[in-house]
């Protein structure tokens, strides 16, 4: 008796299918899926509204810190730069109105750390009006 040799072929699984399912709904989610951006600095951006008579500009504080470190708060030098008596500088010219804007000039020499300090101490004392100006290379502000 003669039997037949069979030759076993190997399953195939055809994926193509498959793999057109799982982009359809990769691109399916990915267009209906609204993303939410959460920052983790909150910025209170200004609010334009009308504005009415304005007798004179507002008071501001500006705390210029110059090459060497030596600080300088409205046109005053403080004795020194440590934490305290930037603090002690800042409340007394302040008193209790946090409201003030608070600008912040520095040379371009200036130690970085002398900048971050005195931002961290506005910080501190609540100040949320802190403008950072920089001189030009002519000496005009910008």
């Amino acid at each position: 008796m003669k039997l037949q040799h069979h030759t076993l072929e190997e399953p195939t699984v055809d994926l193509t299918s498959l793999i057109d399912v799982v982009f359809l709904l990769l691109i399916f989610f990915m267009v209906s899926t609204t993303f939410e951006r959460q920052a983790l600095m909150k910025v209170d951006l200004p609010e334009a509204s009308e504005v009415e008579d304005r007798a004179e500009t507002p008071e501001y504080l500006e705390l210029v810190i110059d090459s060497e470190g030596r600080m300088y708060l409205n046109d005053m030098r403080l004795v020194d730069s440590e934490v305290a008596t930037i603090r002690a500088a800042i409340e007394q010219a302040a008193g209790d109105n946090r409201d003030l804007p608070l600008i912040l000039r520095a040379d371009r020499l200036t130690p970085h750390h002398h900048v971050v300090t005195a931002m961290d101490v506005a910080a501190q004392l609540g100040f949320r009006n802190l403008s950072i100006a920089t001189d030009r290379t002519d000496g005009t502000a910008e």
